[in-house]
């Protein structure tokens, strides 16, 4: 490489590195309430025309109801295979959600492993709220089966349906909803954060605007939830910001005509998926873990605004979504980026596809990643040899480069076009070294993307790797920074390795400077991403280098073949013949 090669690959690999370090570091809170322990905020959307459709005060709709009911509460169960629902006859509401296919540590369900639970006592699915509400609702159970229930009341009866791939209903009569013109709201429910040290708590929302309308993530852009969305494995903010002084939980109130609000972790989602009659903004609550030291949030719930004047007929219709952060169920649900690929969607989208397709024929997503990491480097190949060849070219010419140099030092402008020339004459591209590199990052970013959030790899296995969502971490008691990571130490050294194999056209010096630096610049910064990621990574360079060491033979076969040269034919030599 040259230097000016060098530079472009190093500028390149650092906006790699910046894309994966700055996903998710929010700003700080703007507010900083000191004594009370709720603060409630409002904003407006970019839309000053949907302000019309808000509920006038948004706090009369967050508060807790104060009085439960005298009757005794009963508790009916839905279940599929799927999920299981547990409901509560006080306000017809969902208390728990279990989703049965997923465990809520490595391993398969059991006795001894548990499947994941959503607990909904902060904020109940289904819960409907009117304005000036004390107390809540009391039903009867009026019929039940095991994927319906109809619950009844004076003000009009709300049925419940367990349907296929997570998605619950409601119907509820118009009544539930207050009389005349005034607004309501309904529960989504609440989410918490995982476990995970590289897990997130979001809101996602499809707004409604003068284009049609667009998906809002609220941890980024200009929404007034993202100061106390962040979080992560720093603990929010990057981990410079203190916690002390903050609310514990802050009321959001966002306004503007919703088609859909998500509440969403690292793996899992609930969400309202629609509503048959409009959804004129959302309040959101986020409670911080008060047990950390830097602003952490724990979790988050959200009711949206309804109004149910704008029936047509005396049922209301709300459809909700319990479930996986899976791309394949919410695509059709016309939840779009809740995965949040951002601009790399169009990559991801192929690239999930494709994992999910290897894995159809081979059950194992460490298999699957071995076969898309071949495929990706197929698909380069030609590219890659086209480089390394043109590298190799670049080596051969640099004492021609030396003379021109020598010759010219004296007149920049000609010794510019002298190397041009040389360049031409040699069919040598300059920049071809780094254009594999420039094409590769996108499909690494997408990578990035798809593996850190794909609920395909939660607790997923390969060899001795328990979950490819997590690194490694290996005799974590016994080794620092969480335990022995052995793929980013291989990936370093199939860096070093394939650097070295890489023709140089630079200083000597230069070239060993950076076959060490870049290896263990990215051993630490990988040290700690999902294992899928390292395992792609090292396979990725294996192949490379496979690819130069057979170019080298190729080329060196080439020049250890004697000249043939063609005799000379003579008069007599050819009466002869």
């Amino acid at each position: 490489m040259n230097k000016t090669e060098k530079i472009i690959c190093v500028l390149l690999g650092g906006i790699l590195v910046w894309y994966m370090f700055t996903q998710k570091n929010a700003p700080k809170p703007q507010q900083q309430p000191v004594a009370p322990e709720t603060v409630a905020t409002s904003a407006a959307v970019q839309n000053p025309a949907q302000n019309n459709a808000a509920v006038q005060n948004p706090a009369q709709y967050s508060a807790p109801l104060q009085q439960t009911p005298q009757t005794p509460e009963e508790t009916v169960v839905l279940e599929n295979d799927e999920l299981r629902l547990e409901l509560s006859s006080w306000g017809g509401v969902v208390k728990k959600a279990t989703l049965k296919k997923y465990a809520q540590n490595e391993g398969d369900v059991g006795e001894d492993n548990p499947s994941v639970e959503f607990d909904f006592s902060a904020s109940k699915l289904g819960a409907v709220r009117t304005a000036g509400a004390a107390a809540i609702v009391p039903y009867e159970i009026a019929e039940a089966t095991p994927e319906c229930v109809t619950f009844s009341s004076p003000a009009g009866s709300r049925k419940v349906t367990l349907g296929a791939n997570y998605l619950v209903t409601y119907e509820d009569a118009k009544g539930i909803f207050g009389a005349g013109d005034a607004k309501a709201t309904i529960s989504v429910g609440s989410m918490t954060m995982g476990s995970s040290k590289n897990d997130l708590l979001s809101v996602d929302s499809w707004t409604e605007d003068a284009k049609g309308g667009k998906v809002v993530h609220h941890d980024e852009g200009d929404s007034p939830l993202k100061g106390y969305l962040v979080g992560g494995a720093a603990g929010g903010c990057s981990g410079s910001k203190s916690a002390a002084g903050l609310p514990k939980t802050a009321s959001v109130w966002y306004p503007g005509q919703e088609k859909w609000v998500a509440l969403k972790n690292r793996f899992f989602v609930t969400a309202l998926v629609s509503s048959s009659v409009p959804v004129s903004g959302f309040n959101a609550s986020i409670e911080r873990d008060m047990t950390a030291a830097t602003y952490r949030p724990r979790e988050v719930s959200a009711s949206v605004a309804l109004d149910p004047a704008a029936a047509d007929g005396g049922t209301i219709v709300s459809r909700f979504y319990v479930g996986p952060k899976k791309q394949s169920l919410l695509w059709d649900l016309g939840m779009v980026d809740v995965m949040e690929f951002g601009m790399w969607r169009w990559i991801c989208y192929p690239i999930l596809w494709v994992l999910n397709l290897f894995n159809s024929f081979i059950p194992n997503y460490g298999v699957a990643i071995i076969l898309l990491t071949i495929l990706v480097r197929l698909l380069f190949w030609p590219l890659t040899h086209k480089s390394t060849v043109g590298m190799k070219k670049m080596q051969e010419i640099q004492p021609l480069m030396k003379e021109l140099q020598a010759k010219y030092k004296d007149n920049p402008q000609r010794l510019q076009q002298e190397t041009f020339a040389l360049y031409r004459t040699h069919k040598v591209n300059p920049m071809s070294s780094c254009l594999p590199m420039l094409i590769q990052i996108p499909v690494f970013i997408a990578l990035f993307n798809v593996l850190r959030s794909a609920v395909e790899l939660r607790y997923a296995p390969f060899l001795w790797i328990g979950d490819l969502s997590q690194p490694e971490g290996l005799f974590a008691s016994w080794f620092p920074f969480g335990g022995l990571n052995i793929l980013p130490i291989l990936m370093a050294l199939t860096m070093g390795l394939q650097s070295a194999l890489t023709p140089s056209t630079g200083d000597k010096n230069q070239q060993k400077m950076m076959t060490i630096f870049m290896p263990v610049m990215m051993l630490v910064m990988f040290y700690s991403f999902p294992s899928a990621l390292s395992l792609y990574w090292t396979l990725s360079q294996a192949v490379s280098i496979v690819q130069m060491w057979l170019i080298r033979r190729s080329a060196a076969k080439a020049a250890a073949m004697p000249e043939v040269i063609d005799p000379v034919t003579t008069r007599q030599m050819r009466r002869h013949g």
